[in-house]
């Protein structure tokens, strides 16, 4: 458990650093077009930072709550940016992407019970971008269902 611990305060630390770099990889992927056109990068750097620099809470304290809600915001927000669920959901997984180089290259492994420690780590982190790949999915699809239903009921102008 100290290990996680140890891991979370890094990369919480360094959040400001990897949603730096975060931003950088959505800005030149070739799958994330839309969010260069219907994103703001701060919009996205923020969310990304928020994201990494409270990971911990989850993590550690499992906070499904607050996951769900912020990951349905995140959902819904893109929907009405226009962004296509595909990108939002590759944006996730270029988020834990991003977190899986920092960790390697960051977390210096010297007994076994490390490894044991990193292991946890990785299930956690599997757990949490599962969860949120489905909550903003959900949020996305609500979202847009809104959006639709509001189209329908509005009277034509024929």
């Amino acid at each position: 458990m100290m290990m996680l611990y140890r891991l979370v305060r890094l990369i919480e630390t360094h959040s400001q650093s990897l949603a730096t770099c975060l931003l950088d990889r959505v800005q030149t992927s070739e799958l994330t077009q839309s969010y260069r056109q219907n994103v703001p990068a701060e919009d996205l750097k923020e969310r990304v930072y928020e994201i990494y620099r409270h990971l911990g809470e989850w993590l550690i304290g499992k906070d499904e709550p607050h996951l769900e809600q912020r990951y349905l915001e995140i959902g819904a927000k893109r929907a009405s940016q226009q962004v296509p669920l595909s990108e939002v959901i590759w944006v996730i997984v270029l988020t834990k992407e991003n977190l899986w180089e920092f960790i390697k290259k960051e977390a210096v492994l010297e007994r076994p019970v490390e490894v044991f420690g990193e292991l946890e780590m990785l299930q956690l982190l599997e757990q949490f971008f599962e969860r949120a790949i489905y909550y903003a999915a959900v949020g996305y699809e609500l979202a847009s269902s809104e959006e639709a239903h509001k189209d329908s009921s509005a009277p034509s102008k024929a």
